[in-house]
């Protein structure tokens, strides 16, 4: 009996231990807006500061965590563009403390410039949004947002500024929401500031069609979408950045914004001739050749308008000015798969160029009942280009590097044309303009029947454009396989000058309804009209074997043709050569018929469908002395589906499925063989057939809050029948080709990847992100063994994998970030074994940002850059990278900062990059400026909120008694670290 007793008590005492748990609980939301305070870190520490367990706030601003006993505990709860909150608590009997709302208060002086010391989680997820804390990614001082998307875990921009993220390109740039130089992903990327930007989200969004209608018309961008801090959505603030360097470098940035209850106005401008490189350098982290192709300057005049008056009306517009000036020199080595026979070539190329551009688009949206909304997005760009280059290039049968160090000087070429290495050199000049001007616009209005689904949309579509361009280019060849008459090596010119002036029409007419089978089922139709109409006529004035010195005394200049026009004998209207004129009239009109079921459950989202297109063209064409006029009519059938499944509110499955025709240009399908360049003959193929695209993603991603544990994962694969491909007949005599375009099978390719980002600790103070990618490709093409064989099937298969690896960790003063990638490629080719490829680039370093007393901070970055696997040596190379910069922050709420920004400092990075694909391998070494020093000077004027914002930034210290919003506990803050608005700010920034 007393044993059973025991186990009776025994049992009853770990219930009620169980039942201790000791929960503390509450709901943080912002006094302003009343909205959740999410992804907030609270932590629970002993009287003494001691820490004891952490937690972050949901989507609903709510948070738990739990006391180890009975006791006296200090709560803090941080976050940025808050005042850091303190409470006093005292848990007693074991019992749950529920601390009910707690509201949260801007924090006006951080705005002005205070640093951050909570700390922030890197990256959260919500249902297909990645959420990423800008505070997480401590950038530089005066930083602007690209370096920001640089950090992200899962993020890459290329070397010609495109961005993908989780493996998608980003197409849009919006900031709270709201649209953002539409059109435009560069402009936000230089000019927005990190310090005013709170969070990043990252999602597909969906057109505007699919958006009011409900019918997946895939057209789906991705967009990263900015918000700005918390208290800076109404007022004024700017930030100009003005910096000056050695080499001649200089680098001016405007960025001001006026926020005021429904409208924003935002304005900026840009003066730069730094390639818009950043900090750090982008030569770090296995970046070789980023972003140094060439020396280019350039500017830009801006704003961006919105206005929203929620559930009635919207207004976006933007207006944009870009002007660029480049001068670029490369050195190129090619080496062409082509032939089994060896094919290579060299060219020394010097250009410059200037161009400008208008921009302005525009979105009006207006509900003027609940079931209605009309939409409008008109679009204007005028813009005009010039351009002059030189260049001088060499065609071989062997790699040339073998025989001479430089294969385009004079006495190199005399050397190998004695040992029949040479095939053919070329110098070429020319001259080109182009103007062009552009204006378009979607109307749209969509109407809902009833409350379950039912709606009807109409849609019409219109764009013109009008280009008119001009050009001149004087070319000389020597053959040196080819002898003439007297047997001495074959030359000859081309000198021509070009007028072509083009218009385009196109409109679109479009009807969308959506009908509810039953609860949760829908079915939707689509019919879209199409018509376009391109014509183009090309006038040619053909001025060629004048000798080769008859310019000679000419150089190029823009827009400078008529000092070569005026030095022939006669009008150079009189030199209009008919047969090389071209005269063209594409007209294509297409029917699109969609029908699609829609499936919308508790958890998934199910779309299936398939799209017929019925499409007729009609092209005439008055070339190389052949009148063309020919009609074509297809019918393509597009299959579609969508499967959204949601396991959770963090958890989601997305597997997208889209089968797409594609038909072959008009010009490939006529019968004409275009000899007008003798080294590139093009011949027509009337035997063309459409190709058809599969393509399926799968996309997964979820996040475990507790953890702070983001993962994401997506595999793309596609393959394409009748793709066309070209067939290249190689003539090792002259070194030239003459192509065919001709279908082929057998393409496909697969594309995965990973991202993986952890905090190690509760309090996010140490983190860990990897992103891991994998990528294969069968290209399947053709190739020709010699001048006398016909082409045959070739088959390259391409591997590459790639990892970067990254852990940091940080408090209030000081982050560390320590990284290492690597990418590893390998390339087989069937038929020409001598061109496999197996190369490794891989990098490692450290990034450090401390924050130091007296508004001081540092940043920098080493990285060493390392290349393996080349079979030229000297490509086998190790670059240390080290960028660095010191800034010092100046007045009352640090509005002034000075910062001294170094790049390269050891002077080891080098300007080369290489290109490898199918046909041709590629080896580019650009002129520009690595090296060097700037001064920047960076000042904020920030005016926030009404009449009691405004004195709280005079106030500066927030008052409070050591509990509530500001307030110090007992004995200072915790772990020694200053809270906001105590004495003066550490660090600038807003």
């Amino acid at each position: 009996m007393n044993k059973y007793c025991l186990l009776v008590l025994l049992f009853f005492v770990t219930v009620v231990a169980s039942a201790q748990e000791r929960k503390i609980s509450g709901t943080l939301t912002d006094r302003d807006t009343h909205e959740a305070v999410t992804q907030t870190t609270v932590q629970l520490l002993k009287s003494d500061s001691t820490f004891v367990g952490g937690s972050i706030s949901n989507e609903k601003g709510e948070f738990a965590l739990t006391a180890p006993a009975d006791g006296s505990y200090l709560l803090k709860v941080s976050s940025v563009g808050y005042l850091t909150y303190y409470k006093k608590l005292q848990i007693t009997d074991g019992k749950n403390l529920a601390l009910g709302n707690i509201v949260m208060n801007a924090d006006a002086i951080m705005l002005k410039g205070a640093t951050v010391t909570g700390q922030a989680v890197k990256v959260t997820v919500r249902e297909d949004t990645f959420v990423y804390n800008s505070a997480a990614f401590r950038t530089p001082e005066g930083s602007t947002i690209e370096e920001l998307v640089k950090r992200l875990p899962g993020a890459q921009i290329s070397d010609d500024g495109k961005i993908t993220i989780n493996g998608k390109e980003v197409k849009k740039i919006l900031i709270d929401g709201k649209e953002f130089m539409t059109g435009d992903t560069q402009t936000a990327l230089k000019n927005l500031p990190t310090s005013i930007v709170d969070k990043i989200k990252a999602y597909d969004q969906r057109s505007d069609l699919a958006r009011v209608s409900g019918i997946d018309d895939g057209d789906d961008q991705t967009v990263l979408d900015f918000g700005i801090k918390k208290g800076m959505n109404m007022g004024v603030f700017s930030n100009i950045d003005l910096a000056q360097g050695t080499q001649s470098r200089y680098a001016d940035r405007l960025m001001g914004a006026y926020f005021k209850d429904e409208y924003r106005v935002m304005l900026f401008a840009n003066a730069n001739n730094t390639n818009d490189m950043g900090f750090p350098g982008g030569g770090g982290r296995g970046n070789f050749g980023r972003n140094r192709d060439g020396l280019n300057a350039t500017k830009m005049l801006g704003t961006n308008f919105n206005y929203e008056k929620k559930d009635k009306l919207k207004i976006d517009w933007s207006v944009r000015w870009n002007h660029s000036d480049g001068d670029v020199q490369s050195r190129v080595a090619t080496e062409n798969f082509v032939s089994k026979a060896g094919s290579f070539s060299n060219s020394l190329n010097q250009s410059y160029s200037r161009s400008n551009k208008w921009n302005a688009r525009g979105r009006l949206e207006w509900q003027p009942d609940s079931l209605t909304n009309i939409m409008f997005r008109p679009t204007f760009s005028y813009s005009t280009s010039d351009g002059m280059s030189t260049s001088t290039s060499g065609t071989y049968n062997d790699n040339p590097y073998n025989y001479v160090a430089d294969p385009l000087l004079a006495s190199s070429i005399a050397q190998m044309s004695a040992d029949s290495l040479m095939v053919n050199s070329r110098s070429l000049n020319s001259i080109s303009y182009t103007q062009k001007q552009e204006a378009g616009g979607m109307l749209q209005l969509n109407r809902r029947l009833s409350a379950n689904g039912r709606n009807v949309t109409v849609r019409a579509d219109v764009d013109y454009a009008k280009t008119n361009a001009k050009s001149l280019s004087l070319s000389n060849v020597h053959l040196y396989q080819v002898k003439d008459a007297t047997g001495v090596d074959s030359t000859y010119q081309t000198n021509r000058y070009l007028q072509t002036p083009a218009t385009a029409w196109t409109y679109s007419l479009q009807a969308t309804y959506s009908e509810p089978l039953w609860r949760g089922t829908y079915l939707q139709f689509r019919y879209k009209y199409g018509y376009s109409r391109t014509t183009s006529d090309r006038a040619t004035f053909d001025f060629s074997n004048l000798g080769e010195g008859f310019f000679g005394s000419q150089s190029p200049l823009y827009r400078g043709w008529n000092s070569y026009l005026s030095m022939l004998a006669s009008p150079y209207e009189s030199y209009r050569d008919q047969r090389l004129s071209r005269s063209s009239v594409y007209t294509n009109y297409t029917h699109e018929l969609e029908m699609m079921l829609r499936f919308v459950g508790k958890k998934y989202k199910l779309n299936a469908g398939f799209m017929v297109q019925p499409q007729s063209s009609h092209f005439t064409q008055n070339y190389l002395g052949q009148l063309a006029d020919t009609t074509r009519s297809v019918f393509n059938v597009s299959p579609a589906l969508e499967l959204r499944y949601k396991f959770s509110d963090v958890s989601q499955l997305r597997i997208n499925y889209r089968g797409t025709s594609s038909q072959p240009s008009m010009s490939d399908l006529l019968d004409i063989v275009d000899d007008s360049d003798p080294l590139n003959v093009h011949r027509g193929n009337p035997g063309l057939k459409p190709s058809f695209t599969n393509s399926l993603r799968f996309f997964y991603n979820t996040y475990r809050e507790r953890r702070q544990q983001a993962f994401m994962t997506f595999l793309d694969y596609s393959n394409t029948r009748n793709a066309v491909s070209n067939r290249v007949t190689y003539d090792e005599i002259t070194g030239g080709r003459t192509t065919q375009p001709d279908n082929i099978n057998g393409n496909w390719n697969a594309n995965a990847g990973l991202m993986f980002n952890t905090a190690i600790d509760s309090a996010g103070v140490f983190n860990v992100n990897t992103f891991t990618n994998l990528g294969y490709n069968n290209y399947v093409g053709y190739i020709s063994l010699n001048s006398t064989s016909g082409s045959q099937r070739n088959v390259t298969r391409s591997l590459s994998l790639s990892e970067r690896l990254a852990t940091s960790y940080r408090n209030s003063w000081f982050e560390i970030e320590l990284d290492g990638s690597f990418t590893y490629a390998r390339s087989k080719n069937k038929l020409q074994l001598q061109n496999n490829l197996n190369t490794w680039q891989f990098a490692y370093g450290a990034t450090l940002n401390f924050t130091l007393p007296w508004g001081m901070q540092l940043s920098t970055d080493l990285h060493q850059n390392s290349r393996r696997g080349y079979a030229d040596r000297a490509l086998n190379t190790n670059e240390l990278v080290w960028n660095a910069q010191l800034s010092q922050s100046f007045l009352k709420g640090s509005p002034l900062s000075v910062s001294v920004q170094f790049f390269d400092i050891l002077r080891q990075q080098s300007n080369f990059s290489r290109a490898v694909n199918a046909y041709q391998r590629t080896d580019t070494e650009y002129n520009s400026i690595n090296s060097y020093a700037m001064l920047h000077v960076v000042y904020r004027l920030n005016l926030f909120g009404g009449k009691d914002a405004r004195q709280q930034m005079r106030n500066k210290r927030p008052q409070g008694d050591g509990e509530g919003p500001g307030g110090m506990p007992p004995g200072g803050a915790p772990g020694g670290v200053r809270p906001m608005g105590s004495g003066r700010p550490m660090g600038g920034g807003f």
